[in-house]
């Protein structure tokens, strides 16, 4: 990251690690002069706020499409179809110097003779022939994403994104990439992933791998995560992760922002930006190239330095943003910011289990202190309350509260509104974590208990508004019946508001998280 040099004010280190190889700053509290916090509020400042900078980029009324073909189906005729099917609604003119048509579509010879400005340039075509391309635009274009390879992440490409930099400023067109593979957003009716939501969300994303991305968009689709935004970068050459910072910490759609990074090229203007927020908007950061071998990996990915991990961990002791080092750690972690709204005022830490399996129970216990979660014995008068419902033999009421099937079924499932009460009243903990092993309710009579189980976590949020954050663990014994019962619960309860996860580690994971930025946004 930035070196800041001389203009570091104050600087506090504690703890320090020393060893015979190492010193390693654990936590550091860094105050900048105010001549130099005032540089680096100045570099974000321009002239055209930063939502209406990037509304051509995310909103686009004109697409140009480079590296079409006429008579083979590559991966510039898939972008226009799949941009047909994805319901967009403005120009696409494919760029080729012979074709008069393309996909159906009047095709043009160069990005300086499109009957209207291009507000975004797909560009899938030989590396060597992209920097004269766009110089070509001449003004025309206002955001070119350079999809194709063999720039910096490669010796021979080096001074070829370099020329590819210089003809794109003299043509005044910003540049993604290159490298990567392109460009999701619902509000522009833009996608690269196929079948991609065409819902609005609240989750804006940036990653430097495109496969990466595909695969978060997949796997966060079926979860629950709905995206505001989502641009793969690759290799920075132009608009990097702190451009994308500034543009959703200002943009009003987006509330939880992710980024997957190998390296960030402004690291200062990165960390300021967050510091410096008004919004305090959440981040989450899946960090690629933690160790010597991934920083070997990221530089032959995207040409990427990678950053040492102590400046990375500085940046999460300061700022409301955690790092997690998994894709399924990144997406719980987006999926719950996007569901709960983060607490400063009471962080998360004393965690409530509620559920089936003891020795599931157990295991949660040794996963959630793991990750500093508290799951503390109930006080005296929880654990008298809970004893007098009369629940029946096997059922635990000490934390983690163990329910057998028997117990949760009691009532048609509507005991578990009572046993919440109870913990809501008495108990008052940060968080409740419900889970179930859902095959275990299949083939136990008419009644199926978990309606009456989600309406219990509804109604509870709803009389104890702002208390206890609650989510749901469900677990599945892979079988083709109990999945599809659980995608059906899953969208029932992401409606209700209530994050779901797979397994008891993730949700510990995610509160955690959870907990993180909450201790950072109070201060």
């Amino acid at each position: 990251m930035h070196r800041y040099g001389n203009d570091i004010e104050e600087l506090d280190i504690n703890p320090l690690i020393v060893n015979a190889e190492s010193a390693v700053a654990v936590d550091a509290r860094v105050i900048l002069s105010a001549k130099a916090e005032s540089e680096a509020t100045a570099q974000t400042n321009d002239a055209v706020p930063p939502v209406e900078r990037f509304r051509p980029l995310f909103e686009p009324k004109t697409i140009a499409v480079i590296g079409a073909s006429t008579t083979s189906s590559i991966i510039a005729n898939t972008f226009i179809r799949r941009m047909k099917a994805y319901s967009y609604d403005g120009d696409i003119y494919p760029i080729h110097p012979k074709a008069d048509e393309i996909e159906g579509l009047k095709a043009y010879p160069d990005l300086g003779q499109t009957p209207k400005p291009i507000d975004y340039a797909y560009v899938a075509t030989r590396a060597d022939r992209i920097p004269d391309m766009i110089g070509a635009a001449k003004g025309n274009v206002k955001f070119a994403q350079v999809i194709s390879s063999g720039f910096r992440e490669v010796d021979e490409g080096v001074a070829l994104e370099a020329d590819l930099l210089r003809q794109a400023k003299a043509a005044g067109c910003r540049i993604i990439g290159p490298n990567c593979l392109g460009l999701y957003s619902p509000r522009g009716k833009v996608t690269f992933p196929v079948d991609a939501p065409k819902e609005l969300g609240t989750v804006g994303v940036v990653t430097q791998s495109g496969g990466l991305g595909t695969d978060i968009i997949k796997r966060g689709q079926w979860r629950g995560l709905r995206f505001s935004g989502f641009l793969t970068v690759g290799n920075c050459a132009d608009i990097g992760p702190a451009d994308m910072l500034e543009f959703y910490l200002a943009d009003p759609e987006t509330t939880v922002i992710g980024f997957y990074l190998e390296d960030i090229g402004d690291g200062r203007r990165f960390f300021e930006l967050l510091r410096l927020s008004e919004t305090q908007k959440p981040v989450v950061i899946l960090k690629g190239g933690r160790s010597e071998l991934g920083r070997m990996a990221a530089a032959s990915h995207t040409g990427a330095l990678a950053d040492n991990m102590a400046a990375w961990q500085a940046l999460v002791a300061q700022t409301p943003c955690t790092i997690v080092d998994t894709v399924d750690a990144f997406v719980n972690a987006l999926l719950t910011l996007q569901q709960l709204t983060p607490r400063p005022s009471r962080p998360t830490e004393r965690v409530v289990l509620f559920g089936n399996g003891g020795g599931t129970s157990v295991l949660a216990t040794d996963f959630f202190a793991e990750r500093g979660l508290k799951i503390a014995p109930f006080p005296e008068k929880t654990r008298e309350t809970l004893e007098a419902l009369g629940l029946p033999p096997g059922t635990s009421v000490v934390n983690p509260i163990d329910t057998p099937v028997g117990t949760l079924q009691r009532e048609e499932g509507r005991v578990a509104n009572e046993i919440l009460e109870i913990v809501y009243e008495t108990a008052a903990p940060d968080a409740v974590v419900m889970h179930l092993n859902l095959a275990a309710f299949v083939g136990r009579g008419d009644v199926d208990p978990i309606d009456n189980l989600f309406q219990a976590a509804v109604s509870i949020g709803e009389k104890y508004p702002g208390q206890a954050h609650f989510v749901l663990a469900l677990r599945s014994d892979g079988s083709a019946e109990i999945d599809d019962k659980k995608r059906d619960y899953r969208q029932r309860a992401l409606d209700a508001g209530i994050p779901v996860f797979d397994e008891l580690p993730d949700a510990a994971e995610a509160l955690a998280a959870l907990g993180h930025i909450e201790r950072r946004l109070r201060g």
